[in-house]
């Protein structure tokens, strides 16, 4: 039994025409119904109020345990307050930095790297955006002391590893220099040897 595209397209159709009903009703509910849910929802919001500051002690908690509780509640605050800050845990600000000390760790991994192989543009631009980048994370609001420490670090990377490239350079032009030096007395000995020998 083969179903044609017709019949498919309307039986479903028909399907949708005949659940129009429920859809509306869920839609215009009635005013008694969002009148309920209203008071339902202020209801609960006066109870999170009352209880939210009250604390709970069992009647076993004697002095010493004081000192733990204590400590749990500082504990709770902090990370409490992590939660709830601007550059908290469950922000961007917070995991970003936490993503670029692999920057900074790859840059620390390249010290063992000969410099021949060290690229010179890619250090430097590593170094000017973490020298403006720390700059620039002591600006913004909320200030993110997390952000400008990875990128203070990444500059520092970056300053040894393109002081490395540039001394690199430096020896190797004064080495060059050195050969270039040796080669001219090698010929002025060799023209030196061939008078001799026509001599």
């Amino acid at each position: 039994m083969e179903v044609s595209r017709t019949e498919t397209m309307a039986s479903t159709s028909t399907i949708l025409r005949a659940s129009r009903p429920m859809f509306r009703q869920a839609a215009f509910a009635s005013p008694a119904r969002q009148a309920f849910a209203r008071a339902t929802q202020q209801q609960q919001q006066v109870m999170r109020f009352r209880f939210q500051n009250r604390r709970w002690q069992s009647s076993e908690a004697g002095a010493g345990s004081q000192q733990g509780q204590s400590q749990q509640q500082q504990q709770a605050s902090w990370f409490k307050r992590m939660w709830e800050s601007e550059i908290g845990i469950k922000t961007v600000h917070f995991w970003a930095p936490v993503m670029k000390w692999a920057l900074v760790i790859a840059g620390i991994s390249d010290f063992a790297r000969p410099v021949e192989k060290l690229s010179f543009t890619q250090n430097f631009a590593l170094t000017c955006t973490g020298l403006i980048w720390t700059r620039w994370c002591l600006i913004i609001k909320p200030k993110n002391y997390l952000l400008a420490a990875v990128n203070f670090f990444l500059g520092l990377v970056g300053i040894v590893q393109v002081s490395r490239i540039l001394m690199a350079r430096g020896a190797g032009n004064e080495v060059a220099e050195v050969v270039e030096e040796v080669k001219e007395e090698a010929k002025e000995v060799k023209d030196q040897v061939k008078k001799q020998v026509k001599a």
